[in-house]
């Protein structure tokens, strides 16, 4: 199986990552946070239940 979110968060740590953004809805998740990248795949959906996690990501990486 595919490691979704640890390959998010180690192209992330590595700058890969142009900007989040929240949205009601993204295909079948609502509400999503949308993760934009440099590279394929350039957007990756997060859902609510891991928002928290992100949030987290993004403090001590200095983004938020």
């Amino acid at each position: 199986m595919y490691p979704y979110h640890n390959k998010i968060k180690q192209r992330i740590s590595n700058g890969e990552m142009i900007k989040f953004e929240y949205v009601e809805k993204y295909k079948q998740i609502q509400p999503a946070l949308l993760l934009y990248f440099k590279t394929e795949p350039y957007v990756r959906p997060i859902r609510e239940h891991r928002f928290e996690e992100y949030e987290k990501l993004f403090k001590e990486i200095g983004l938020k």
